[in-house]
């Protein structure tokens, strides 16, 4: 008897053992994940943080009748290689519109070049000892200055790192997002509802419902291949457009919405179309007048988790081309547009040490667009839900 009980202890021991190596195995993942995702956001802040900041220099702009046709007239040479080449770029537009401006001089903040701009952040730069000592000067002299980079938030893209912005991708994400919001949402509840509600349980509903599991975990970029041969090959969309884009995405969310919606409406209790039904509804009735409502905040909790999941996706608009180079914003949605992923991505592929905290600052601006998202999906979710 005492041999058995012992052989028990020593059993209950080695389980406990065995659960303690678990656990601490369990926490030790745990933390291994937060410290990457640690070391993640610490690299991206110290990247992205001087995206936000750009360097401008104090300049006496002369608008003599040489400046009105060509620019570096109207900047003192030696600091021209301080200077945005946008800034003369600009002088003879601006007299033109401007004929009062002839004769004058004035001081004016304009952006300083990539280069200096870097220099300046204390980054490794192709700089002369003669450009080095211009700048040393100007900053002695207060003539140089850092401010919060609105060019960042105002313009488009550009091959000068100084002027290359992310508005034109945050509207072709919008316009893009509203294409593949009003595709995905109605087609995805519709079908949800039907298959939840109204189809029979046969072999051919179960074909579908398998075939719309297996869509939701298929890889994106193939999705973006079929928007390209349907309908870009098939129905002549224009490439490169926000509708096409859009709709690739759209087709790529539609699984998502789907199970969303369908556990939604799983989750409202039969007691409720019981009650309906027996006060003389029909089976339409019970579910636009009882079942949607309820079921709703959970529809639209799914709706936007997707919607953020198209979002942050580069590979299919890759293959639709989204990927151009778009420095002005998008006027309708069949004009050529980029997204917010894809202009990180071409961000990332220049040389220029200046893209490197473009491509951060991109990316800081993408995460917190797809966490305030998915935040409210959280929020709606526990504001809305009701248990049963």
């Amino acid at each position: 008897m005492s041999d058995s009980f012992d052989q028990i202890s020593q059993q209950l021991k080695r389980r406990h053992r065995k659960s303690a190596r678990l656990k601490y195995i369990s926490m030790g993942a745990l933390g291994l994940a937060a410290a990457f995702l640690l070391i993640f956001f610490a690299d991206m802040l110290s990247k992205g943080l001087p995206a936000f900041q750009q360097a401008q220099v104090n300049i006496e702009i002369n608008y003599t009748e040489e400046a009105a046709t060509n620019g570096r007239a109207a900047v003192d040479p030696e600091i021209m290689s301080v200077v945005s080449r946008s800034v003369v770029r600009v002088i003879p537009l601006e007299m033109r519109n401007n004929p009062e401006l002839l004769g004058t001089t004035q001081n004016r903040w304009v952006l300083a070049d990539g280069p200096v701009d870097q220099y300046l952040k204390g980054n490794r730069v192709r700089l002369d000892d003669e450009e080095k000592a211009t700048i040393d000067q100007l900053v002695e002299n207060g003539k140089v200055d850092m401010r919060f980079n609105t060019t960042f938030f105002t313009r488009g893209d550009s091959k000068m790192p100084e002027l290359a912005g992310i508005m034109s991708a945050v509207m072709g994400t919008v316009m893009t997002m509203i294409v593949t919001l009003a595709i995905a949402f109605p087609i995805g509840v519709m079908t949800a509802v039907y298959l939840e509600e109204f189809a029979p349980d046969n072999r051919l509903t179960q074909l579908v419902e398998i075939n719309i599991n297996n869509l939701a975990a298929i890889p994106s970029i193939l999705f973006g291949l079929l928007g390209l041969a349907i309908f870009i090959n098939f129905f002549g969309v224009p490439r490169s457009t926000p509708l096409v884009g859009g709709m690739t995405l759209a087709l790529m969310t539609l699984p998502v919405i789907i199970i969303s919606t369908r556990t939604a409406l799983r989750s409202v209790p039969e007691s409720i179309r019981h009650a309906a039904f027996g006060v003389g509804c029909s089976r339409w009735q019970v579910v636009k007048d009882h079942v949607l409502p309820l079921a709703m905040p959970g529809i639209m909790t799914g709706s936007i988790i997707g919607l953020a999941q198209a979002m942050g996706e580069t590979a299919p608009l890759i293959i639709v081309g989204m990927v151009a180079f778009i420095p002005d914003i998008s006027a309708s949605f069949t004009e050529a547009a980029t997204v917010m992923p894809a202009q990180v991505f071409t961000w990332s592929g220049e040389p220029d040490r200046a893209f490197v905290e473009k491509t951060a600052g991109g990316i800081l601006v993408l995460l917190a667009v797809l966490i305030s998202l998915n935040a409210s999906a959280v929020l709606l979710r526990k504001k809305f839900e009701r248990r049963w």
